[in-house]
């Protein structure tokens, strides 16, 4: 896949966004998402992805949101997330300098007429099949999102009956030296 010299692959399939990754470090309460929610609502941003866990330490947990700057301008987003009490460190992660993965879950018709074709793509794509029926298959895949988007692709062809996507998550590549894209845009 090609990206642009923004990051946005060359053939995503909603031109005109383009989209960031910030990894936001914040207090594991109650109701720290909902204010985050809020204030993206409140402020028109549009947040393309969301994934939330807590980290090594309990105290603390990482919201990973991939957002679309062309409907606000992410120095924006920033300066209103870092107005928040419950937000520890923000820090964008240029898709250059980070590792991401997504999980997809896919149910899709596999009639024994065809079921060998499927079978095929799940080994090419390293997937697993997690449950089979008489006409259809429940597929797992982890990958990279745009590995992702090629397999489900793919099974659209012999009929996706139902699909389910994490949402990104992303950590930062492993240097020997600290990059400067990489440094904390906030941190406490």
């Amino acid at each position: 896949m090609v990206a642009t010299t923004d990051g946005v692959p060359a053939n995503d399939p909603t031109p005109g966004v383009q989209h960031h990754i910030l990894s936001v470090l914040v207090e594991n309460r109650p109701g720290v998402l909902t204010r985050i929610a809020g204030l993206f609502a409140r402020r028109g941003y549009n947040i393309h992805s969301l994934a939330v866990a807590p980290t090594e330490d309990e105290r603390f947990s990482r919201i990973t949101m991939v957002v679309d700057v062309l409907s606000s301008p992410l120095p924006q987003m920033i300066l209103q997330l870092d107005k928040l009490v419950n937000v520890i460190e923000i820090t964008e992660l240029a898709p250059s300098e980070a590792v991401e993965r997504e999980l997809l879950m896919v149910t899709v018709s596999a009639t024994p007429d065809i079921r060998g074709q499927v079978i095929e793509l799940v080994g090419v794509f390293d997937a697993r099949i997690l449950n089979v029926g008489h006409d259809a298959l429940t597929i797992s895949l982890e990958g990279h999102p745009s590995k992702l988007d090629d397999f489900e692709q793919l099974m659209r062809s012999y009929g996706i009956l139902a699909v389910q996507r994490t949402g990104r998550v992303a950590l930062p590549k492993l240097t020997h030296a600290e990059s400067e894209d990489r440094r904390p845009l906030r941190s406490a």
